[in-house]
């Protein structure tokens, strides 16, 4: 069989493929470097330790995606064609980062209401300060990267990733000494930190020219982007609270060990996720800049993700088990049913991913809040009644079934919308 070079080099050149193939690159080296990290914390913390990290490290990061009222997406979406840039992205890096730190601040004070179990953080200062400026650090580190993605080069998401994933490994170890449970937690921000202080001062700066990062408020900017923003913030929230707030629940709920082996399961299941969310990112930038050319893209990033996660799904489902029994003998006896439901989850995800991102381009943030929503409110309510009843795999099953839902509206809602601007073009 003769290989087509010059086929294959035209789709390497091609923005959309270039730039999901980055961000796919960085999704494996996170993940990957990700196992690392929780094999050395599995080893020199208990799993109860680990179960109680593990829900800090979704508290800061569900504070920090609170913290960023929309403008990752209406970066994406805006700063390709911005009059003054610099003040854009500095004016959404302000506003994001204040509102890290008075949100960190409260969920501290209140924490004997909302997280109990969480409660150990607010009675040693060191920690509740150390929390906040946490927070403050992963709001901004999420907001960078869409800066990246808009200037279409991935290339530095995946150099950003690569410093915190890095650093992160061997932090455990030293921080086991001085903090135990909360070590984990910080182990993983000072690495989010380094890394944001790197992408501001050298790697910002090569894909935005004459980029400072100071301060700075442009209300004229920010009021323009304001609309788009509250629909797509609405959106982004919907989408990441069963993520952020699932494992939360389950420390409360079932304890900090059972918490440990649903974590670990969701997280070799996230690497399949978010296979599906790189080619939607690069999707979205590319309809950023060429809407005209959007259902063509569709149909080119639709066959991408299969190509790349059936395989992947396959792989898991084979040699689950043993990619488990890394963390220990409890993890995969405990997670190996949880992560196979969701793994094959992650082929209803791939579809709703993609037809998302045509709603982005479309500002059509009306239906998209409303899908995040319902997945969101159906996944939540769901698992908190049933996993009473089943353990953390009832959550999987949830999970499932609210995929498919979901899925199957986005295949219909795209045949439409398909067949609809191709009539418009004949």
């Amino acid at each position: 069989m003769r290989i087509d070079t010059r086929y294959i080099a035209e789709h390497i050149k091609s923005p959309l493929y270039r730039n999901s193939f980055f961000l796919m690159v960085n999704t494996v080296l996170t993940s990957g470097l990700g196992f690392f990290f929780w094999m050395v914390v599995a080893r020199f913390y208990t799993e109860s330790e680990v179960g109680w990290g593990a829900a800090i490290i979704s508290s800061i990061s569900l504070l920090a995606m609170l913290s960023v009222p929309g403008f990752g997406a209406a970066l994406i979406r805006f700063l390709p064609k911005a009059e003054n840039p610099q003040d854009m992205i500095n004016s959404c890096l302000t506003i994001s980062g204040a509102i890290a730190v008075v949100l960190a601040v409260i969920f501290v004070a209140g924490l004997d209401v909302w997280s109990p179990a969480l409660a150990f953080i607010k009675s040693n200062i060191i920690f509740a300060a150390a929390f906040v400026f946490f927070v403050l650090a992963q709001a901004l580190y999420g907001t960078i990267a869409s800066v990246f993605i808009a200037r279409r080069r991935a290339d530095f998401t995946l150099y950003k990733s690569a410093v915190f994933s890095l650093l992160k490994i061997p932090l455990p170890i030293f921080l086991v000494i001085f903090f135990h449970t909360f070590g984990i937690a910080a182990s993983w921000s000072i690495a989010t930190a380094v890394a944001l202080a790197v992408a501001l001062f050298f790697f910002v700066p090569r894909v935005q020219p004459h980029y400072k990062p100071v301060p700075s408020l442009n209300l004229s900017i920010i009021g323009g982007m304001w609309r788009y923003s509250a629909g797509s913030y609405l959106a982004r929230l919907f989408s990441a609270a069963p993520v952020l707030v699932l494992p939360v629940m389950v420390v409360n709920l079932l304890g900090a060990e059972q918490n440990a082996y649903f974590y670990v399961a969701w997280m070799i299941a996230g690497l399949l996720f978010a296979i599906p969310m790189a080619v939607s990112h690069s999707l979205f930038a590319e309809g950023a800049h060429f809407e005209e050319e959007l259902w063509g893209n569709v149909t080119k990033s639709l066959k991408f993700v299969f190509i790349i996660l059936v395989p992947a799904v396959i792989l898991v489902l084979l040699f689950g088990k043993w990619l488990l029994l890394l963390f220990g003998e409890g993890y995969s006896v405990s997670g190996l049913l949880l992560l196979r439901i969701l793994c094959v989850s992650s082929l209803f995800g791939g579809i709703i991913r993609v037809y998302t991102s045509t709603l982005r381009v479309e500002d059509r943030m009306r239906e998209l809040a409303l899908i995040w929503g319902f997945r969101a409110v159906a996944t939540l309510l769901g698992s908190y009644f049933v996993m009473l009843i089943y353990g953390m795999v009832g959550i999987g099953y949830v999970w499932f079934a609210v995929q498919g839902v979901v899925g199957i509206y986005a295949i219909l809602a795209m045949r439409a919308r398909y067949r609809a601007a191709s009539g418009l073009k004949k």
